[in-house]
């Protein structure tokens, strides 16, 4: 199924596909805003229009290639602001509505990061932005009018945006995403996904997140489709509304992190739900869990969701977020031997530690890697990519993520991420920086936190952070876990120490039960473990 990207793929922009559709009187974006109980409509030639607007507004304030950021709720003015940067020949920055104070100060950080020329925000968005950026600086696009201006057709290599990374491990960091690599991933996910003219792109993932700005953003662009979407808290807030939204348009391609379906699938569907109309729902961004698939599919197939619908996936930002996924098949797992797992070897076995397939790759070369070698099939290595769809690096840092030499040529992502190809699919096994090692064992973090988020029902679902410690006896293990409040805490910590001891002869230096809300989370809505080592590693909390 990794088959290269067409050469004239990577010569046509973004840009050109969408301005080739001035005139095009059909729906392009729908946004559904479930608290005014309103939607609203751009058609494909009003965007050209309202874009080209937003360009030749730009054009007389900054200069070609200059950094410009978007700063706005999950409205229309999103995707005007967006393409506007990026017909002006300039590199788009798409970042969070400032919210909330936690989203404030990762915005202001940044900011600072990418030194913006300008920020483009809405008349929605406009006071939360102000404290945040100088006025002349600020433009509010849905208040911009005059002539539109044509679009700059930008080089394969010209910096298309900045997709700043949702900082799980590591300080947020921006990748630079050239055009070459937005026509390469838009190109592999209407490959992967099926997506054509008549598909509808549903959904509530971030504009700002890397999954959400290919799937509900450019993804419609390029294959000239519709994009329906809300914002990510309104899913949240009640999640029958996204049921709601899949049932409700044809064709439907969704994408969501794991979480999402847990959470959809606890609450009491919609009367009359009927999801045969959803061809394709991404599960990614986050491990796969196979009681997920499971749950999710007793729920709904009987209101019509088909188990092959349900599309484990696998991206990263700095590939332009594809990287593989399940094929037409649906969800395949396979139960492998813990022990040898945690040794580097997948060997299948009874009773053992159930994986989930990310299936394979469209459009690029995924290596396992040890030691600067690739490991044969069964051997867990860490992911290594080439393909025209990755980033050229990090905005004004030096790293050695990209350009590491494989098979002759240079090039290559080191993802950090680790894996093992097992009957032609990719399991990924975990996160080699968050990999914990004790007495010359392996632990992956997410397995200690499955396991200790089902030894106590006062343990908050996804919730959980693992993480390695080290002291005096050398290194050992922690859990950090949300909880209800509702038990006593020495119960509950010694049940995720049992459960944690019973299922992998470990045993924790310490458990410690936190409030609601209280682990730092990615932008993405994960769990940030380096943060919460950081915060709760120290015993002190």
């Amino acid at each position: 199924m990794s088959f290269s990207v067409p050469g004239e793929v990577l010569r046509v922009s973004l840009v050109e596909r969408l301005f080739g559709r001035a005139g095009d009187q059909r729906p392009a974006y729908t946004h559904q805003d479930h608290l005014a109980g309103a939607e609203e409509t751009v058609t494909w030639d009003e965007l050209v229009t309202r874009a080209g607007v937003v360009a030749a507004h730009l054009r007389g304030k900054a200069a070609a290639g200059d950094r410009i950021a978007i700063v706005a709720a999950q409205e229309l003015a999103y995707p005007v602001a967006f393409f506007g940067v990026l017909a002006a020949g300039m590199t788009a920055v798409p970042l969070m509505d400032p919210a909330s104070p936690g989203l404030g100060r990762r915005l202001a950080g940044i900011l600072d990061d990418c030194a913006a020329s300008l920020v483009l925000t809405s008349r929605r968005a406009v006071e939360r932005v102000r404290g945040f950026v100088p006025a002349d600086r600020l433009v509010v696009v849905d208040e911009l009018s005059g002539p539109p201006a044509a679009p700059v057709l930008p080089a394969p290599e010209t910096p298309a945006y900045l997709q700043y990374t949702s900082g799980s491990t590591r300080d947020p960091a921006g990748v630079v995403i050239p055009h070459r690599a937005v026509a390469a991933a838009c190109w592999q996910a209407s490959v992967a996904y099926a997506v054509g003219p008549a598909t509808t792109c549903a959904g509530w993932i971030p504009f700002f997140h890397d999954m959400g700005l290919i799937q509900l953003l450019c993804l419609p662009a390029y294959a000239g489709c519709r994009s329906v979407f809300m914002a990510p808290l309104e899913f949240v807030h009640r999640p029958q509304r996204w049921l709601r939204q899949l049932a409700d348009y044809p064709e439907v391609f969704t994408a969501a992190p794991n979480f999402a379906f847990d959470l959809a699938a606890a609450t009491p569907p919609p009367d009359g739900l009927d999801l045969s109309g959803v061809r394709v729902a991404l599960n990614g961004s986050e491990p796969v869990r196979p009681a997920t698939v499971a749950r999710f599919q007793e729920v709904f197939g009987p209101l019509g969701f088909r188990r092959e619908a349900h599309r484990p996936s696998y991206g990263l930002a700095e590939a332009t977020v594809y990287v593989t996924s399940a094929g037409p098949e649906g969800p395949t797992s396979a139960v492998f031997d813990r022990e040898r797992l945690a040794a580097g070897e997948a060997v299948e076995t009874e009773g053992g530690q159930e994986l989930v397939s990310v299936g394979r790759p469209v459009g690029q070369l995924v290596r396992t890697v040890v030691d600067g070698r690739i490991v044969p099939d069964g051997t867990v290595g860490e992911v290594w990519i080439h393909g025209p769809h990755l980033g050229t690096g990090y905005w004004a840092r030096e790293d050695d993520t990209f350009g590491a030499w494989l098979e002759g040529h240079g090039g290559w992502l080191r993802t950090g991420d680790l894996g093992v190809w097992h009957r032609g699919d990719l399991y990924l096994t975990g996160r080699l920086k968050d990999l914990i090692v004790v007495d010359g064992r392996n632990y992956h973090p997410q397995d200690l936190e499955v396991t200790a988020e089902q030894a106590h029902p006062a343990v908050r679902r996804g919730r959980v952070a693992a993480f390695a410690v080290t002291g005096g006896d050398g290194e050992g293990a922690v859990v950090a876990a949300e909880w209800s409040g509702e038990a006593d805490t020495t119960e509950v910590r010694r049940a995720v120490l049992r459960a944690v001891s019973g299922e992998y002869g470990l045993t924790l230096r310490d458990v410690r039960l936190v409030d609601p809300g209280a682990l730092p989370r990615t932008s993405s809505g994960k769990v940030a473990r380096a943060a919460a080592r950081a915060r709760y590693g120290d015993g002190r909390g």
